[in-house]
């Protein structure tokens, strides 16, 4: 997979893709990431890439011009026909979609992804219209520039290429975590016994030695050796991690018939006097 990243501060990802998983990667020839100055597209002497927005307003907006310039210097195809050839162009905006672990899931069907920064008070908004295939957020936030979100979604969506990660199952029982890239139990559609898929919930929580630091000591369970123990106390404090800091969640998240028995012990508890 190819990532083009589109900037007035290349210099920016120097560090968030020179490290960890994304670095491992792009050494071993699983991602390429192409990093390119807009100003370089521009034609005056002052390589101005912004203006002020027609009908006033504060701030300044990023011209057209020099974006279209840069996308057809990559060859970027038509609209109409990226599909086809396997591209995707993403303009980073606070008015855009929620960029989820489900849209990351889907933007894996392409081979390029060319992500335009947006910065000051807004992007021309022909480049959403006539240029960009969609607007995306990384939440709902406003930053200085659409690099971090950039950085953010390179980071995530090489982490669901297989051979990224040293443990391919990692992804699998990471929070949010939905569909077909969830493990289960081919014969009882369960989750395998002692490790759960997200399923789209939280994480579950996680502990390792010493087993008691400084009187904090990790839950019986876990040492106890016994896996569908294990496996239900992580489901059950999943679901309470969830129902308590995002029950959003709970909404479209893959509820088993036992899921929703936990559900209800930990509402009857929360409710008890």
């Amino acid at each position: 997979m190819k990532f083009e990243i589109v900037t007035i501060f290349p210099d920016f990802f120097r560090g968030p893709l020179d490290y960890g998983i994304v670095r491992r990667a792009r050494e071993a020839g699983l991602i390429e990431i192409g990093i390119h100055q807009l100003r370089a597209f521009t034609q005056d002497r002052h390589r101005t890439v912004d203006d002020r927005p027609f009908g006033g307003g504060e701030g300044m907006v990023l011209k057209p011009e020099p974006i279209f310039e840069c996308l057809e210097s990559l060859n970027v195809s038509p609209r109409e026909k990226r599909l086809h050839a396997a591209e995707s162009v993403i303009l980073l905006s606070p008015q855009g979609e929620m960029f989820t672990q489900g849209l990351a899931q889907q933007l894996m069907g392409y081979e390029r992804i060319v992500l335009i920064c947006g910065r000051y008070e807004g992007v021309d908004e022909r480049v959403s219209e006539f240029l960009a295939d969609r607007e995306v957020s990384v939440g709902d936030v406003v930053l200085s520039g659409g690099e971090l979100g950039a950085a953010l979604i390179v980071d995530v969506m090489t982490r669901l290429i297989p051979g990224a990660l040293g443990n391919a199952a990692s992804s699998q029982q990471e929070s949010f975590t939905t569909g077909d890239s969830a493990p289960r139990d081919r014969a009882q559609g369960e989750p395998p016994s002692s490790t759960c898929a997200s399923g789209g919930l939280l994480d579950y929580p996680h502990y390792t030695r010493p087993a008691d630091f400084d009187g904090m000591k990790v839950p019986d369970v876990l040492v106890n050796g016994n896996h569908d123990e294990i496996r239900r106390w992580r489901r059950r404090k999943a679901l309470e991690k969830t129902l308590r800091n995002r029950p959003d969640l709970l909404l479209a998240a893959e509820l088993s018939k036992e899921d929703r028995q936990l559900l209800a012990e930990i509402e009857a508890e929360s409710a008890a006097p």
